[in-house]
């Protein structure tokens, strides 16, 4: 294959020098490093069916809450807490963004994501709520240590994070094709938990108003659920979706329920012992910066390795390509390196074309993740086809790049 966007055999740390593109449409032969161009996927309207239906079902449930947080807090009250609980949310979704950068997700899944956590999870949550709120009542103890311990340590944690969680096991069995690991679960619990955290703070400051605590009363609220704790629900569900990424590449779809379970171990635990902390800890300031803050910190960095990691998995698949002849490999090392991407779609967008660098970005990246699930057996025909699916979509992608003038950019 002639080159692409570069020079044959650049090396990091090197001049490239950028040019005309090349298609490559011949098929390669099966082999450890290459791959087998199969018939594109025949898409049928069965997943556009089923993701429609969840949207309806979706849109249901949210106008079912909505109408609940109406009926409770009142519109004025409401739309205060909205203004209140967007400004973590809105915080937490950039964060969440950041960590989705590199292989990013479907917005469409990712919407699905969050309505889930805001409306589906919330509302299984209400229903359990209100079957043990009618039996405690009826029994006389609604008010006991014991009923109020149990509603907040066991029961809470339980019921929502199997909803938060079993919301990733839906995504991860309705878009297996680009749920590749764990940081794809880690983006998809954390937007689910994003989702769930809004609703619930809407009913903290909706009721911290209607409440008449004052300014006063209001600002600790905000600052104990917007400032000191939005990442809490994050944390918890995560556990779920990086259980759920491992299953991505390791189990059936079957199998993947066996990870759901496991994941649901730590998740439910983190969220039992931040939810005891208020009948044990003397000062729950102590608790937070001695335990919270550590476990915060020790999260930041498991993203950070992971996020490393899938930037060595990509250098390494797209590697065995460019051995295929698909790609230079200089090409490889501008795809597997943030700087490299950085210098490469700001030549591209001094000539009109970040766009479509960037859609070759993003179709090399989960060619190379798809590579990683064919090498891992699970799903082979379906990640068979979709290969082939992408692997057009490159020769597509030069096509649309083939106008670029020689450029020389250094890739780091």
């Amino acid at each position: 294959m002639t080159d692409g966007f570069s020079s044959q055999g650049a090396q990091p740390g090197s001049e490239v020098q950028y040019g005309p593109v090349a298609t490559n449409s011949t098929p390669v032969v099966d082999h450890p490093h290459q791959v087998v161009v199969t018939r594109p996927p025949r898409h049928t309207g069965g997943t556009i069916a089923l993701a429609t239906v969840g949207f309806i079902v979706l849109s249901i449930v949210v106008l079912l809450v909505a109408g609940y947080l109406f009926l409770v807090l009142g519109p004025g009250a409401l739309f205060w807490a909205i203004v209140l609980a967007s400004l973590p949310c809105i915080a937490v979704l950039f964060g969440i963004r950041w960590i989705d950068r590199w292989e990013p997700e479907p917005r469409l899944a990712l919407l699905f994501a969050f309505l889930w956590g805001a409306a589906m999870s919330v509302f299984i949550a209400l229903i359990f709520s209100g079957i043990t709120q009618a039996y405690t009542e009826q029994a006389g103890i609604s008010d006991s240590f014991g009923t109020l311990f149990f509603e907040t340590v066991i029961q809470a944690p339980i019921v929502e994070e199997s909803a938060k969680g079993f919301g990733i096991l839906l995504l991860l069995w309705s878009i297996r094709r680009t749920f590749d690991g764990p940081v794809d679960g880690l983006v998809y619990g954390a937007t689910i938990a994003i989702g769930f955290a809004f609703s619930e703070n809407l009913q903290y400051f909706g009721l911290a108003i209607i409440g008449d605590q004052g300014a006063g009363g209001i600002g600790e609220t905000f600052v104990v659920r917007a400032i000191l704790s939005p990442f809490a629900h994050v944390m918890f569900t995560a556990c779920t979706g990086l259980l759920l990424g491992l299953a991505a590449r390791r189990a059936s779809a079957a199998g993947a329920i066996g990870y759901y379970v496991l994941g649901l171990i730590p998740a439910i635990l983190l969220h039992a012992f931040w939810n005891s902390s208020s009948f044990w800890a003397d000062n729950w300031f102590t608790f937070y910066f001695l335990v919270q803050v550590p476990l915060f910190v020790l999260g930041i960095i498991g993203v950070v390795r992971l996020r490393r990691h899938e930037q060595r998995l990509t250098r390494v698949r797209l590697t065995e390509y460019a051995n295929a002849g698909w790609f230079t490999q200089s090409e490889v090392n501008q795809l597997s390196t943030g700087a490299g991407r950085r210098q490469a779609i700001a030549w591209a967008s001094r000539y009109r074309l970040k766009k479509q660098y960037e859609k070759f970005v993003q179709d090399a990246t989960h060619l190379a993740f798809t590579r990683q699930r064919l090498i891992g057996g699970k799903d082979r025909i379906g990640a068979q086809r979709y290969e082939a699916d992408l692997l057009r979509a490159i020769d597509d992608d030069r096509r649309a790049l083939g106008a670029l003038p020689p450029l020389l950019v250094r890739v780091d």
